[in-house]
């Protein structure tokens, strides 16, 4: 039976890897149906609207999504982030964000194999907090980040399943126990507990500010990793400048218990200074799709598209070119 599969082209640039990533699923020979979204900045410009409860329904409703960027300039900050991102995240229960790396042809250091899990729906991004006595002198803002021992030790357990089914069995806790010595307590506590049942598996600490600079100095030292919703989301960002750009990075917004869909989406924005141009690499897009083939069953696939990528790693041209290379190879 064929997957349905919701497209979110979005903003920017896009439309226009998604293009690519939907036409190296179609040599590969998957069998979809598309359910295109118009959903994003350019939508909110129009018409006022981010992302209304009938789209939650509908993409609720599906097996997997693939987004391609969303935001505009023109959109305050915050706008698209909260209204469509994080809500789906939340509404979705996209509980675990998982971003792969490995080395790219231009990678800073060839070490690089890892994978990040971050937690995807609690910490700082859960929106707690508030002004007092805003736009006057002596306003106050505060950002609480909120931690659950269920949100946390989801997401442990899975990056300790995920360790174990690696050649390494090796998993690095980031965080910041010396300074955050609440939520940093909960996660080391929760992680040694899950420990216990994986003696298979390896296991570090790492504060994240060194973590950034093993990032960049030795990130042949990690094998898996699992940290909070914020570090998490920094960290990745470098992952993917020391392995190659930012252009390579593809991600999984994951609900393991599959109790909906999960989304899939390159890291790299919607880069609306590039839009048009047809620059464009849409590699993190079309990775994106190999790991929504692989969590929707269709192992084979997405193992003939890695092959197809790692033998056109060195094409560089148009977008549409690359796409051509990739699906080409296959």
């Amino acid at each position: 039976m064929a997957h349905r599969i919701g497209i979110i082209g979005g903003d920017g640039i896009g439309p226009e890897v998604v293009a690519e990533a939907r036409k190296v699923i179609d040599a590969a020979g998957v069998a979809y149906e598309a359910v295109p979204f118009d959903l994003g900045g350019a939508r909110y410009l129009r018409d006022g609207v981010v992302l209304r409860d009938e789209d939650v329904e509908a993409i609720r409703g599906l097996d997997a999504v693939l987004l391609g960027a969303v935001g505009t300039p023109d959109v305050p900050p915050g706008v698209i982030e909260r209204g469509l991102l994080l809500r789906l995240r939340f509404d979705l229960d996209l509980y675990v964000n998982q971003r792969p790396f490995t080395a790219g042809p231009s990678a800073l250091n060839d070490g690089v194999d890892m994978i990040v899990i971050r937690e995807n729906t609690e910490g700082t991004y859960a929106g707690e907090g508030g002004f007092l006595r805003k736009g006057t002198p002596h306003e106050v803002a505060t950002q609480g980040s909120v931690n659950t021992r269920m949100g946390v030790e989801r997401v442990v357990r899975h990056a300790f399943d995920l360790a174990r089914g690696r050649e390494r069995r090796h998993l690095t806790l980031v965080h910041k126990t010396n300074v955050l010595t609440f939520a940093g307590d909960l996660w080391e506590r929760t992680f040694a507990a899950v420990a216990a049942e994986y003696p298979d598996v390896a296991t570090a600490y790492h504060h994240v500010d060194a973590a950034c600079i093993y990032f960049v100095q030795d990130p042949g030292r990690y094998d898996v990793l699992v940290t909070d919703n914020l570090f998490g989301d920094i960290l990745t960002d470098l992952g993917g400048a020391v392995s190659g750009g930012i252009g390579r990075a593809a991600s999984g917004n994951l609900n393991p218990a599959r109790t909906g869909p999960s989304l899939f989406e390159p890291v790299h924005g919607s880069a609306p200074d590039i839009a048009g141009t047809a620059t464009a690499d849409p590699r993190a897009a079309v990775l994106s799709a190999v790991m929504m083939l692989d969590f929707l069953g269709e192992a084979t696939a997405a193992d003939r598209i890695r092959a197809a990528l790692a033998a056109t790693d060195a094409v560089v041209g148009s977008t549409p070119a690359v796409g051509d290379a990739i699906a080409a190879a296959l």
